[in-house]
């Protein structure tokens, strides 16, 4: 049966043991394209600030890459963490994209800050910053709409950014879930490890949701982790180099570059102790993974549940092509197709 939601990525650009971050740049850039080829609808990237195991940390020049490298795929931010910075400098960036790929640019917002005192004071944020997501939000859409001037900025326009529209999304936990339903903005919400508080989030974001000049009606996105193989120990495998990554930043403060599965489970796993064994255990669950047919049962429950619009697959694993082939699969299985972007009078330009 042909599904009615639709399948997007996110990828984080991670590094992998004994690789340079600018490789993991380019094949952010190479996935996109494939990806782009098997019928997905978004693709996105991170951003994450002086951390070891991820290259990505400036999203608007990488999906800038990725939008003159391909051709119909959609391409955004998920996200640009908005109180890293002025909303005006934001507006800007994604004014720019939007006049250079018109009908191909999204504009996913966050409000995380830097994971350390030091990479906050690098940033010249505080753990504080988070709590003016709303307000700066706001300042963020009045650049684009103009509706009422932005005090206290009087004569400031932020160009060419005034008058475009592009998508406007919230990356949300279940509390700010109500932030994008004030915000009139489409949802991405994760918690495919706690389902219900994620479904309930969801039901109140849709009955607060106020129209805006973003968009009409509600909108949302469900993210998380989804691995498809031939068979689901295979699958559970391509979870293995992040889980156990995870484990260790948590419990030696510092996120690694993914390592094969084979020397996790034959050599790290085996050392681990107690507590970091409880993590990486912790880590394996809630994700969606599997054969074709047990990845479309778990999707399709997903979505009956919450009514979602679209799926944003997040998976990382240190081993390219499995990855490549889990995501072949997954569009396969769920034949999931890629829109032609809206017909536009400026067409995009084509980049060398």
């Amino acid at each position: 049966m042909y599904v009615t939601y639709k399948l997007s990525v996110l990828d984080r650009s991670r590094t992998r043991l004994h690789e340079e971050p600018s490789k993991a740049l380019r094949d952010t850039v190479a996935f996109a394209q494939q990806v782009e080829d098997l019928g997905y609808h978004r693709f996105w990237v991170s951003e994450h600030h002086s951390v070891p195991g991820v290259a990505g940390s400036a999203p608007t020049v990488l999906a800038a890459a990725v939008a003159a490298a391909t051709s119909r795929i959609r391409v955004g931010t998920g996200g640009v963490m908005l109180p890293n910075h002025r909303p005006l400098v934001v507006a800007e960036q994604f004014g720019v994209l939007a006049s250079l790929f018109p009908g191909r640019i999204d504009m996913g917002l966050g409000r995380s800050v830097g994971f350390t005192d030091g990479i906050r004071r690098a940033l010249g944020v505080e753990k504080e910053a988070m709590g003016d997501f709303e307000d700066r939000l706001a300042e963020l859409a009045r650049w684009f709409t103009g509706a009422g001037e932005p005090t206290p900025y009087p004569g400031v326009h932020a160009l060419p950014a005034e008058g475009l529209r592009p998508p406007l999304f919230v990356l949300a936990n279940e509390a700010g879930a109500d932030v994008a339903a004030r915000a009139g903005a489409a949802l991405v919400i994760g918690g495919l490890k706690g389902e219900g508080a994620m479904a309930a989030a969801v039901e109140r974001y849709r009955a607060g949701f106020v129209p805006s000049a973003w968009r009409e009606k509600p909108y949302v996105m469900v993210a998380g982790n989804v691995a498809v193989a031939e068979t689901r120990d295979a699958a559970r495998r391509l979870l293995v180099p992040e889980a156990w990554a995870l484990a260790h930043s948590r419990t030696h403060g510092a996120f690694p570059p993914l390592r094969p599965a084979e020397e996790i489970e034959g050599k790290l796993i085996p050392s681990m102790s107690q507590r970091e064994r409880g993590l990486y255990d912790a880590a394996l669950r809630g994700h969606i993974h599997g054969t074709e047919g047990d990845v479309t049962a778990a999707l399709d429950s997903l979505v009956a549940r919450t009514g979602a619009d679209e799926v944003l697959v997040t998976t990382s694993s240190y081993d390219r092509d499995a990855l490549l082939d889990s995501y072949r699969r997954l569009a396969t299985a769920t034949r999931a197709t890629a829109p032609a972007p809206p017909a536009s009078p400026d067409p995009a330009p084509s980049w060398p």
